[in-house]
């Protein structure tokens, strides 16, 4: 292993959120969470004798997902414009992005077509779009992958070096103990 240490990370300054509590990943938990619960919804209108309030509840959700996708995607740009150009984190960045948008169109087409109907003769859900949903979903989990790796492995939108360290400390040592270590690192 390399005995030369590489340079402190400094996290960048022009972030949407607070320092430590960043905006985006708490936003993207609404999506996510309205189109899992639309899934479960419309694998239940298949197996309900009353079906409707299973495919409106369903549909409500996937609405309530695509505002917060463009709100939490309104965050992440801004969190994408502090990201170094030429870097991996830039283009895991873009492609997190990219697949996004993706799915945020699969689950607009799967609003409007909704709202156009969109169900079998039994008033469920039609397969169609629960396998779209699947599918999105799926995809969508590889985007939150990234996400993952652009967070824990590259360090985007993380608290300096020095400041996660102050976590690991064990209680007993003294303040000084902990000040002096934090200058060390």
């Amino acid at each position: 292993m390399d005995s030369q240490r590489l340079p402190s990370k400094e996290p960048a300054t022009k972030v949407a959120g607070p320092y430590g509590h960043p905006f985006h990943p708490l936003l993207v938990t609404i999506p996510i969470g309205t189109w899992v619960a639309s899934l479960i919804l419309d694998i239940a209108s298949k197996t309900s004798n009353d079906p409707n309030p299973y495919v409106l509840c369903a549909r409500w959700l996937i609405g309530i997902g695509i505002i917060g996708a463009v709100v939490a995607a309104i965050f992440g740009l801004m969190d994408l414009a502090s990201i170094p150009e030429r870097t991996p984190a830039k283009r895991i960045a873009f492609t997190h992005m990219t697949i996004n948008l993706l799915v945020t169109a699969a689950f607009i087409v799967s609003w409007v077509i909704r709202g156009n109907g969109g169900i079998e003769a039994d008033g469920s859900t039609s397969t169609e779009l629960l396998i779209l949903s699947i599918i999105a979903l799926a995809v969508l989990a590889v985007s939150g992958w990234l996400g993952g790796m652009m967070t824990y492995r590259y360090g985007v939108r993380v608290a300096r070096e020095s400041d996660q360290a102050e976590g690991y400390h064990d209680a007993r040592t003294s303040p000084a103990d902990r000040t002096n270590h934090r200058h060390a690192a």
